[in-house]
């Protein structure tokens, strides 16, 4: 059986001559420097693998500095670039000699993090390599996982409360719709519905359902954005990095006892993670769009029971698929805008001062008028919310959710 090394050698260029390291001025030549540095090491042998580590640490530890000087969108791409080639370096020092399983995960950690604060390199190297180390990870503590599904069996089974939902307010249901109904009746006139029976054929859903077993096996030792905190709005809220294993354990399982609530949300998990991406399929209705079907934005919304977005609105349509669980959403229309009470900020301009379930009419008395629609989301169902239309979220209970942004 080849050895783990031979199979990420295989993958990379065949010699030095072969391996591209060309930037833009924007990046100073000492860098530059130090990646030849790092190539040279990797193709020679003759640099232990320690040191060949730490010198791939140097150029992530000045890329990283780059990444985080103001906002993200004003990040010079050439640093991405530089910062996915720092974290290629380390993983094949991490990886040259027979690693052990803590390293393994140390070298997955790493592409994941190329993966998500990089930018692609040569033909998008890091995904080929995390493929090739998660084949390698093989799971222990199976008798942990049984007791990890006992537990998952109990969540399960704790009914959540179910909002009463008014007929008046009731989201339209519709099964099926032709592309043309679609069309005439809710994405020109931009009325919210939910629609039924689109995505029953997802794997998701039945060839091998999403759990939380499910979940662990294919992407469990990935590293992914966490929100922690009850909702962005609130002070205390912050972000941190996870493994999917991590995640699960501290927030869907609470195995440290804690009460902070932890959201996988807005992700783009399934370019992270393309076992899951051929879970789900887009749906056909995106291609009433005016761009390009490969320029809609799939995220990745999963955590537990309780889990809130604040009332706030999108510049583009959305598609909402329920994979597991269950969610409450209340619809507000854009022309209702001002009794919404939006924040004063840029930051937060998109989004409510309301508390949408404990309103406080007294700094808000507009809202109380404010008319809306309300549903229950359940797995296998659809909610199209038009462009800008504002929309409040809470997850009834483990759930798992993927949204299709559009234009």
């Amino acid at each position: 059986m080849a050895s783990l090394w031979s199979k990420i050698s295989a993958v990379l260029p065949a010699s030095e001559a072969d391996f591209p390291l060309q930037f833009s001025d924007t990046v100073q030549q000492s860098v530059v420097e130090v990646l030849k540095w790092c190539r040279r090491q990797l193709y020679s042998g003759a640099t232990s693998p320690g040191q060949a580590a730490l010198n791939a640490q140097i150029v992530l530890d000045v890329s990283w500095e780059k990444l985080n000087m103001g906002t993200w969108r004003h990040v010079d791409k050439e640093w991405r670039r530089v910062y996915s080639y720092g974290c290629l370096f380390k993983v094949a020092a991490l990886c040259h000699e027979d690693p052990l399983v803590e390293r393994l995960l140390q070298a997955v950690r790493t592409c994941d993090l190329g993966l998500l604060m990089g930018a692609a390199i040569m033909d998008d190297i890091l995904q080929v390599i995390v493929r090739i180390l998660q084949s390698e990870i093989r799971r222990s503590g199976e008798e942990e996982h049984q007791r990890d599904r006992a537990e998952v069996k109990r969540i399960k089974t704790e009914s959540p409360h179910i909002p009463e939902i008014k007929d008046e307010c009731a989201v339209p249901r519709i099964k099926c719709p032709s592309l043309e109904t679609f069309k005439t009746s809710f994405l020109i006139p931009l009325r919210p519905v939910i629609l039924e029976g689109i995505i029953d054929h997802w794997p998701a859903l039945n060839k091998h359902p999403w759990s939380v077993e499910y979940l662990r096996s294919v992407a469990g030792c990935r590293t992914v954005p966490v929100e922690v905190g009850s909702r962005y709005t609130d002070e205390n809220w912050s972000q941190t990095l996870l493994t999917v294993d991590e995640f699960i354990d501290k927030y869907i399982l609470k195995k440290d006892g804690g009460n902070v609530s932890g959201y996988l949300a807005q992700h783009q998990l399934f370019e992270q993670v393309p076992e899951l991406k051929e879970d789900i399929r887009l749906p056909d209705y995106c291609c009433l769009g005016e761009r390009d079907e490969d320029e809609v934005t799939v995220n990745a919304w999963f955590g537990p029971g309780g889990t809130v977005s604040p009332l706030h609105q999108d510049p583009q349509h959305n598609f909402l698929a329920q994979v597991v669980g269950s969610k409450y959403i209340r619809l507000y229309s854009p022309e209702d805008t001002d009794r919404l009470y939006p924040h004063q900020s840029q930051l937060l301009h998109n989004t409510s001062q309301v508390e949408v379930e404990s309103p406080d009419f007294e700094r808000f008395p507009e809202f109380a008028v404010a008319p809306y629609l309300e549903c229950v989301l359940w797995p296998g169902d659809v909610l199209f919310i038009p462009v800008r239309h504002w929309h409040y979220v809470r997850s009834l209970e483990l759930s798992f959710s993927v949204s299709f942004w559009w234009s």
